[in-house]
């Protein structure tokens, strides 16, 4: 089930209780109205005591005088003030004093007329206006009865408002929260879909536009709660994403030229050697020198391939993980002089200055050591430094103790490396950009460095480099001490 659907199902079964809540307040609220207006259960037996005593008082006191006049007139100005009409009847039905003059003299059914009970009373009057109820009259407070008054009372004079079971205020109070809760529950709903729901949307849309390789859209969100971070991190996997993109097409584009350039480099060599090879064939040495020099050409372009095809082993075993570095404890004097010997040879016949320690110079300590590895850091190296140099340049080689390693330096004086390149220089393909002044600055594959980075710390020592353009480079790598 979708967020929408269920923030759309659960507005609409709160709306529901909430209906019924208010639907049931209400029908409460009618009934208790209802109960209110209602006149049987209004009527006050209070009050009909109230109506009636100043009478019953008047009669029980003066009953042995009502044959006088003024007697009579007296308690008839009572009932009248009192809004009332009374029959006074003896106990044989015979009507003594009556507000009304002319039943003075009746007679009263004393079975059927008297109602001493309010409930009864309220029964006999049928709807009708007037309630109908008797009290007797005594005489004295502890004489018998003389007689009953029927009183005639209207109803509207005894009736009480009866308080509500639930205050009315409490009602309205209920039906208010309810009407709030409903409002915020369309404001939440709102709040929800506007802040959760559609970012949650464009955030698909934009999951979906990398999906189809798109990383150039930017994906922002206003607001910094816990989806603004979401947004942040997404726009942050975006750019990586984005960057490794680029990273694996340069890297794609690096090996298409690393192919290419192998290739050359590999098919010139091997074309010479074929042609030397087909030379000799054909008799063309006539004697042993010219067969030598021959021998020696085709050993240098023999070198160069086995060089270039190294260089693309190391590459693939760097590629999976795998790169073969077995080192075995060795003295590192004998070791670094037997590297040291051929590299001066090469330098020197290139025109350069070489400028090499002596065999007694060389510290003599116990390093853990692949010697066919280690040469090809420093066959690398010196390749790379006779790259940047001209003839009459200097390439120095020492070695010496620091801080528990063997360092071992090679620097040369000449035209060293721009600044921009340096932060490249370990990089794998990375060939640095060719100058005016020497075009061979891009010669090779761009694996050398990136190969010596990786020999030395599977030796678990690292290597570093100081340059500045126009004075030369200097690289420098250490080899831990047993």
């Amino acid at each position: 089930m979708s967020l929408n659907t269920w923030s759309r199902r659960w507005l609409l079964t709160t709306l529901g209780l909430l209906i019924i809540m208010v639907s049931s307040i209400v029908a409460l609220s009618m009934m208790l109205l209802q109960d209110q207006n209602s006149d049987k259960s209004s009527l006050s037996m209070n009050l009909v005591r109230l109506k009636v005593n100043p009478i019953l008082l008047a009669l029980e006191q003066t009953h042995q005088h009502l044959t006088e006049q003024n007697i009579r007139e007296d308690i008839r100005s009572i009932a009248r003030e009192s809004g009332v009409l009374f029959n006074y009847v003896n106990l044989d039905g015979t009507v003594m004093l009556s507000s009304d003059l002319s039943s003075e003299g009746g007679q009263v059914n004393l079975r059927s007329s008297l109602h001493y009970n309010l409930h009864h009373a309220a029964q006999a009057a049928d709807g009708t206006k007037s309630l109908n109820i008797a009290f007797p009259v005594m005489d004295g407070p502890v004489g018998s009865q003389i007689g009953n008054v029927l009183f005639s009372i209207p109803q509207a004079m005894v009736t009480v408002q009866k308080p509500m079971t639930v205050p009315i205020i409490w009602i309205s109070v209920l039906l208010l929260v309810s009407l709030i809760l409903g409002l915020l529950l369309f404001w939440m709903k709102q709040k929800l879909d506007k802040q959760l729901l559609s970012p949650i949307h464009q955030l698909k849309l934009h999951a979906e536009s990398i999906l189809k390789g798109n990383y150039e859209e930017q994906i922002q969100y206003n607001r910094t709660h816990e989806l603004g971070e979401v947004y942040a991190m997404f726009d942050l996997m975006r750019t990586e994403i984005k960057h490794m993109n680029e990273l694996r097409i340069q890297q794609e584009q690096a090996q298409k030229e690393l192919i290419t350039n192998i290739s050359h480099d590999i098919k010139t060599p091997i074309t010479t050697i074929k042609a030397y090879i087909e030379a000799i064939e054909e008799g063309l040495c006539n004697d042993q020198e010219t067969l030598m020099e021959y021998m020696r050409v085709m050993r240098t372009h023999t070198d160069k391939t086995a060089r270039l095809v190294e260089d693309l082993l190391v590459h693939a075993l760097q590629e999976l993980g795998q790169i073969s570095v077995e080192p075995r404890e060795k003295y590192s004097g004998p070791v670094l002089d037997a590297m040291l010997k051929p590299i001066e040879h090469v330098i020197l016949t290139r025109g350069l200055v070489y400028d090499g320690p002596k065999s007694n110079h060389i510290p003599n300590v116990l390093i853990a050591i692949d010697t066919i590895r280690i040469e090809q850091v420093i066959s690398n190296l010196v390749a790379n430094a006779l790259k940047h140099t001209a003839r009459g340049d200097t390439i120095r080689i020492d070695s010496e103790l620091e801080s528990g390693h063997l360092k071992v330096t090679i620097a040369d004086s000449g035209q060293g490396i721009r600044v921009q390149d340096m932060p490249f220089v370990f990089q794998r393909y990375f060939r640095g950009q060719a100058s005016h002044a020497d075009q061979r600055v891009q010669e090779g594959t761009g694996l050398g460095l990136s190969i010596c980075q990786s020999i030395i710390e599977a030796h678990g020592g690292h290597i570093s480099f100081t340059s500045k353009e126009g004075q030369g480079t200097t690289f420098r790598f250490y080899l831990p001490i047993c």
